[in-house]
């Protein structure tokens, strides 16, 4: 005689099944399709529903049972109806700094470690020196709100939602934005020099959008400067970030070799912060 096997469960306690935790949990199916009882780690078919006595004694103590008028009461578990809380992306360390930055509007004017011409106070070269692709201790005071963009970049792309905590939040997302841009002007197959050209001419361009602006995204997120003066500093500043964000990521991008960029970065080409870009 050819052994028998137990009937394999329809789709949709499969799926129901994939959402239980409690492996002693017993459940019943009572829909028009089918009279199946799962019972772990076994699906065996049974006709008729079992009885609710046979139901409640095979209950685990920390299982609550609902009521609803049927025939058979239905389990449910603790475990599988948790409410977990989301995970929430990464907020600038900057923004518990005891001295207040500088705004225009609510944008921080941050100090940075740069050798790029602006409005930026210049903060010292790490000691000893850092190769180009590495940042330096959190704890340096030659750690800058850049360092931080680029760190937190491949974390922060997942998110749609983000909560300004302060001012140092506001560059951040503007500067994990930039970055976006900044990979897809790198190709797959370019080298250094190639993606050096293309993602400095975005850089250097100073035909950009600064907060205020009808093309800046987020603008209810952005106060606009008060005045010419404060918008012509207000983008100097941004464009020294710029230059400065494109001249680091080139150096990780191509950190391992500089005939092709790498894929850890690249995989991140179609991800928006926020769902947002420049």
């Amino acid at each position: 005689l050819r052994e028998s096997r137990p009937a394999a469960p329809p789709n949709h306690l499969r799926t129901r099944r994939r959402r239980i935790a409690t492996a002693s949990l017993q459940l019943t199916c009572r829909c028009s399709r089918c009279r199946y009882v799962s019972d772990s780690p076994m699906l065996a078919p049974i006709n008729p529903v079992p009885p609710l006595y046979a139901a409640l004694r095979s209950v685990p103590s920390e299982t609550r049972i609902m009521h609803t008028g049927a025939s058979s009461p239905i389990l449910t578990s603790p475990v599988a109806s948790r409410q977990l809380t989301p995970p929430q992306a990464y907020n600038s360390v900057f923004n518990q700094d005891p001295n207040p930055p500088r705004l225009i509007g609510n944008f921080p004017l941050l100090p940075l470690r740069t050798k790029t011409r602006g409005p930026a106070y210049t903060l010292p070269a790490p000691a000893p020196p850092l190769p180009a692709a590495e940042s330096p201790d959190p704890d340096s005071e030659s750690y800058d709100i850049l360092d931080e963009v680029l760190a937190l970049f491949r974390a922060n792309t997942f998110f749609r939602n983000f909560e300004i905590q302060g001012p140092a939040d506001r560059l951040l997302v503007y500067g994990i934005w930039f970055l976006s841009d900044c990979l897809q002007k790198i190709k797959p197959t370019a080298g250094l020099r190639d993606a050096q050209k293309d993602v400095m001419n975005l850089a250097l361009d100073l035909n950009f959008a600064i907060p205020g602006d009808p093309g800046f995204p987020l603008n209810q997120m952005y106060e606009p400067p008060r005045d010419r003066q404060d918008a012509e500093q207000l983008k100097q500043y941004m464009a020294q970030v710029r230059q400065e964000l494109a001249t680091r990521l080139l150096a990780r991008v191509y950190a391992d070799d500089e005939t092709k960029p790498s894929k850890w970065w690249l995989s991140f080409t179609k991800r928006r912060f926020m769902g947002k870009a420049l």
